[in-house]
């Protein structure tokens, strides 16, 4: 008997360890828009892992392989299935309610875009998406990522846009109260997989960190950098402005697991509930 007590000591001891992990401190916000990070045991190997059937982040931490999943914020609180190793995984995901933004625009194009627009939109969302589901084999350099700048926020990630009174897509990022000329930084090692100038998001950046981890930067008045450019952590990528739909100068920051764009809150330590 003391033998059994010693062996569920031990185990409950290991899950402990696993569960109150470093990563898992860090970025285990499961809710619609946030990060689950699953746990996927020990192996030689890192195993590969699936969501929405769409790979995910896999990173090892001590002697444990953790999944960091983006979950998207389509995605309805309750139980939701990871494949990973031939395995069906679950974790549970929390309700979090984001507020309202509203804001008035004079170029009512932007709000109602024309047939000509239309075509362009379209053709500019198929290139970004394309780059957001992108998958490299490299692990990215650090989890625990810089500010983009350095300003308050101006608006937080997830909050229900109103453009001139008509309900758009939610924020999919975090906006810095900067002014123009302000030089952005990447916030972790990467390679530039895109640059365009869009209708919406104006002068853009796309950095690729490893394994689907990708951050974008958008409305920028200048763009340093050219695509398949590698960068370190700190590198310039361009400067602020206010390019796109967009009322003035600010600095707005994606980031994206696995095609879904996440709370980069997460990542810098200023995660609300």
């Amino acid at each position: 008997m003391p033998r059994v007590l010693s062996l569920l000591l031990l185990l409950c001891l290991t899950f402990n360890a696993h569960a109150d992990s470093y990563i898992t401190r860090l970025l285990n916000k499961p809710v619609s828009g946030g990060v689950a990070v699953v746990d996927l045991g020990a192996s030689a190997q890192a195993p590969k892992a699936s969501y929405q059937g769409k790979p995910v982040l896999v990173v090892k931490e001590q002697n444990n392989w953790l999944a960091i999943v983006g979950v998207p914020l389509t995605v309805k609180p309750g139980s939701q299935a990871l494949s990973a190793g031939g395995r069906n995984l679950t974790f549970m995901v929390g309700n979090k309610k984001y507020p309202e933004q509203h804001i008035t625009l004079k170029n009512q194009r932007q709000v109602n875009p024309n047939p000509d627009d239309l075509k362009r939109i379209d053709a500019e969302l198929a290139e970004q998406i394309r780059a957001y589901r992108s998958f490299s084999p490299v692990t990215p350099s650090n989890l625990l990522l810089d500010k983009p700048v350095n300003g308050p926020l101006s608006s937080k990630f997830g909050v229900r846009r109103f453009f001139n009174g008509e309900e758009r897509n939610p924020h999919a990022g975090l906006d810095f109260a900067v002014p123009a000329g302000t030089p952005i930084k990447t916030p972790a090692s990467g390679k530039v997989i895109l640059i365009g100038n869009y209708f919406f998001n104006g002068n853009t950046v796309f950095v690729d960190h490893g394994q689907g981890f990708i951050s974008m930067f958008c409305h920028m008045s200048k763009i340093d950098v050219k695509v398949g450019q590698q960068l370190v952590r700190g590198s310039v990528v361009g400067k602020v402005g206010s390019t796109g739909r967009a009322t003035g100068p600010h600095m707005h920051w994606n980031v994206s697991l696995n095609d879904a764009r996440v709370d980069p809150a997460i990542f810098i330590g200023a995660f609300q509930p």
